[in-house]
């Protein structure tokens, strides 16, 4: 039987923000910064236009890896805890972009202790064809929830 994670497992998502979305996620995190909602302020500024905020993919990020991971598999019922993430900013996400965010397990320990499987992602988010805007490290638990 296979383990419940493998090293080269991967998920992916695709997503595009409105310029809506990137207003009302910075409004709902707290982040006033002009370049998420004032398109003036953007125009004036060095990418030119409106862009998501950092928090804004990075939490689409860790959703991705959360919500993949937590499926039940062949084994049944997962259950995952995120430990870490770390993020690189590399280039703006602009509105009406198609985004690429995606996952790979970079590699996969037993942890005795935690009762289940340390493993390591690294992620990125980018338009198609692109270098990464976002890039990013991950350290989830993943067990089995069966009793």
């Amino acid at each position: 039987m296979l383990p419940l994670v493998q090293q080269g497992d991967t998920c992916s998502r695709s997503v595009r923000f409105s310029r809506d979305d990137i207003a009302t996620f910075a409004r709902l995190s707290g982040d006033s910064n002009p370049l998420h909602h004032d398109q003036q302020a953007a125009q004036r500024a060095r990418h030119g236009e409106i862009i998501a905020s950092g928090e804004h993919t990075t939490a689409l990020l860790i959703g991705l890896a959360s919500s993949h991971f937590s499926q039940p598999d062949a084994h049944g019922p997962r259950e995952v805890l995120c430990l870490n993430f770390n993020f690189a900013f590399k280039a703006p996400v602009f509105a009406e972009q198609a985004i690429e965010l995606s996952w790979k397990v970079a590699s996969v320990e037993p942890h005795d202790r935690l009762g289940g499987l340390l493993v390591h992602l690294d992620g990125k988010a980018a338009v198609r064809h692109a270098s990464p805007s976002v890039v990013g490290r991950g350290t989830l638990l993943i067990k089995s929830a069966q009793p």
